[in-house]
């Protein structure tokens, strides 16, 4: 096996778990405890206030919050079990899909 292909997988590999545990931590956070990271970033006070005024509202957020850091904590597994595929073809496929998915939402959010 070549060491440079060697090299490049195992970079590869290291990049997705650390993303994917950054990932999966965030959407944990964001699923279970969006309160306490309110109050962290932006004081009690704000964190009240950012939390919702009804019960309805306050479900909603909830809800939100939940489904949000759902989705984060998939693409976070999603990601690891990426990290285990040694086809280079397919590394390179994935980081270059990733890269211009990352671009497109990078313009989208410029635009707006």
């Amino acid at each position: 096996m070549n060491p440079q292909m060697t090299s490049s997988s195992s970079a590869f590999s290291m990049i997705c778990i650390l993303h994917s545990m950054i990932a999966i931590t965030s959407g944990s956070f964001m699923m279970f405890q969006m309160k306490e990271i309110y109050t962290f970033t932006h004081g009690n006070e704000t964190a009240t206030k950012l939390m919702g005024s009804t019960p309805h509202d306050q479900l909603l957020l909830r809800t939100s919050d939940s489904f949000s850091g759902l989705l984060l904590f998939d693409i976070g597994f999603l990601i690891f079990m990426v990290s285990f595929v040694r086809d280079r073809e397919f590394q390179s496929f994935f980081a270059k899909r990733v890269h211009c998915s990352s671009c497109f939402h990078g313009y989208l959010e410029g635009q707006f």
